[in-house]
């Protein structure tokens, strides 16, 4: 037996329905219609009215770092190289498996809080096993967030020791995850080599291989900074992408992260190829990384979602956050208004995250999850009721998301979180860090 949901305003198939409903079976949207129609058609089952509501799809988090959640706060204002050694590989010593459940507790139970219902982490502490990506995945589990693990391969030898594997480790180690979750609709393994600087040729061309063998796309971090292309240059001849391209990683399989420092070359060859980008415009901010020439890479071909990266870096965790101020950054980088405008961020944050994940999230409509949010449609920072995705992007604020739904299972209530309650998680994290002052 499904439960219909029934709200005073749905946004479906681009359009904001009044009193439409959903009609929700084993975590399946079947039907979106009138809500009195949907009420005759299936009389008898469990109704849930929510008055005063606008549902909107779940926003999907293409890109998280999920430990680093725990590291807010730390080393802020420092150059990049200098955060890095400071927050990441500073503490990185400290996060043994129970740091890391609560890490991504933290993580996953705040970006809930503001509507998205999907993430995709990039992770990399494995710490020479698979004990630490299983730690992750139980922390999505718990709290009931639709969940990609992109697990990193990582060999570069600068990086700390719990990062480090080998290409037959990365390989075996990702593929025996993927076989283990095959088939769980809350749960994928996405092979993801670290990066042109952190992943050596052998490593990247192993997680592309295995993600054809998988079926799965493959993400990698791509042109953040300047260091990485003066690198490749030096070693190869070749900028990030015209070098990634040569080892024939560079396909409809891509999911790279950042691409800041991108000439327009290899802009017109990541579009020709058909490739995905999760940006992550805030982090690019904080970092001060630069500006992602983000309307010259869509009109080139390539497709478009957001990532919040990790939130020591950030160090918000809201995609509804990265459409505003991709939107915004783009307009004064260009001197152009029209360049980016809400419906396109939009469509990156929720959409067009679940096509490129390989999910199907991100729209209300027939065949796709469950995953959506209940806004209250009398907050303050959504009126006057103009535009309502106008709204979203630039003038929303997270306390007018009031329901988040996953699988059409009720996980945030009133702004509070259902599954594992805030107090369990602030309890841990507060003790988390209690010990390590005392160590």
């Amino acid at each position: 037996m499904g439960e219909l949901f029934i709200a005073d305003k749905v946004y479906t198939k681009d359009t904001l329905q009044d009193n439409y409903g959903l009609y929700v079976e084993a975590g399946m949207i079947k039907e979106v219609g009138p809500g009195q129609r949907l009420k005759e058609k299936y009389n008898g089952v469990k109704i849930t009215a929510l008055k005063g509501k606008t549902l909107i799809p779940g926003s999907v988090n293409a890109h998280n770092h999920s430990f680093q959640s725990l590291l807010r706060g730390i080393a802020v204002d420092r150059p990049f190289l200098e955060w890095r050694d400071e927050a990441l590989y500073k503490y990185t010593p400290y996060l043994d498996e129970d740091a890391i459940y609560t890490g991504a507790l933290f993580a996953f139970g705040e970006m809930l809080r503001y509507g998205a219902t999907t993430v995709s982490d990039f992770f990399y502490v494995h710490n020479n096993g698979t004990a630490h990506d299983e730690a992750v995945i139980q922390a999505a589990k718990d709290l009931e967030i639709r969940f990609v693990m992109a697990r990193t391969m990582y060999d570069w030898d600068g990086a700390p020791k719990a990062y480090l594997e080998t290409v037959d480790q990365a390989v075996s180690r990702t593929r025996e995850l993927a076989k283990k979750y095959q088939g769980d609709p809350m749960i994928s393994i996405q092979p993801a080599p670290h990066s042109p600087h952190a992943a050596s040729p052998e490593m990247i061309k192993a997680g592309h291989k295995l993600a054809c063998e998988l079926d799965t796309p493959f993400h990698i971090h791509v042109a953040e900074e300047p260091f990485e292309v003066e690198e490749m240059l030096e070693k190869y001849g070749l900028r990030p992408a015209h070098y990634l391209d040569s080892l024939g990683v560079v396909d409809e399989r891509m999911i790279a992260i950042h691409l800041v420092w991108l000439e327009q070359s290899e802009i017109e060859l990541l579009g020709s190829k058909n490739i995905s980008l999760a940006y992550c415009p805030s982090s690019n901010m904080f970092l001060s990384d630069g500006i992602t020439n983000i309307p010259d890479l869509v009109q080139s071909g390539v497709h478009v979602t957001f990532g919040s990266d990790g939130a020591c870096s950030n160090n918000r965790i809201s995609v509804f956050e990265e459409m505003r101020m991709c939107s915004l950054l783009q307009k004064v980088s260009k001197l152009d208004g029209t360049c980016m405008n809400a419906k396109q961020v939009f469509d990156m944050g929720t959409k067009n995250g679940g096509e490129i994940l390989r999910l199907p999230v991100g729209a209300l409509e027939e065949g796709r999850r469950a995953d959506f949010i209940a806004m209250d449609s009398n907050d303050l920072s959504l009126l006057p009721k103009t535009e309502l995705i106008a709204n979203i992007v630039y003038s929303m604020q997270p306390n007018a998301i009031k329901d988040v739904y996953v699988e059409g299972k009720h996980i945030v209530e009133n702004g509070k979180l259902l599954t594992v309650s805030e107090e369990t998680i602030a309890k841990r994290v507060n003790q988390l860090f209690e010990k390590w002052q005392s160590i």
